[in-house]
């Protein structure tokens, strides 16, 4: 579902991609894949983002940071700049 998601973000398809972006976080939640679930969390941030929706992209993005973060994950500083840029934008 993420990749599938991923796909039609780039193809442009920000609708079809965010339902499977919710699809994706659901599973993740449900299986327990912290990871998974915050680079869910990044990709329907950026798309929020995109949209201009700043305050739901900051509600993505936050705790996609925290979660990277705990995780000690590189992926933690690039959802740190989207975070800090979408907050200039608020």
């Amino acid at each position: 579902m993420h990749q599938l998601g991923i796909l039609y973000a780039n193809k442009g398809e920000v609708d079809e991609a965010i339902a499977l972006f919710h699809q994706s976080l659901e599973i993740f939640e449900r299986i327990g894949d912290v990871q998974g679930k915050a680079m869910t969390l990044w990709w329907l941030g950026h798309l929020a983002e995109q949209q201009g929706e700043y305050t739901k992209a900051i509600s993505y993005l936050q705790p996609a940071l925290e979660i990277l973060q705990r995780l000690k994950s590189p992926d933690a500083e690039g959802v740190r700049v989207s975070l800090e840029r979408v907050m200039g934008n608020s």
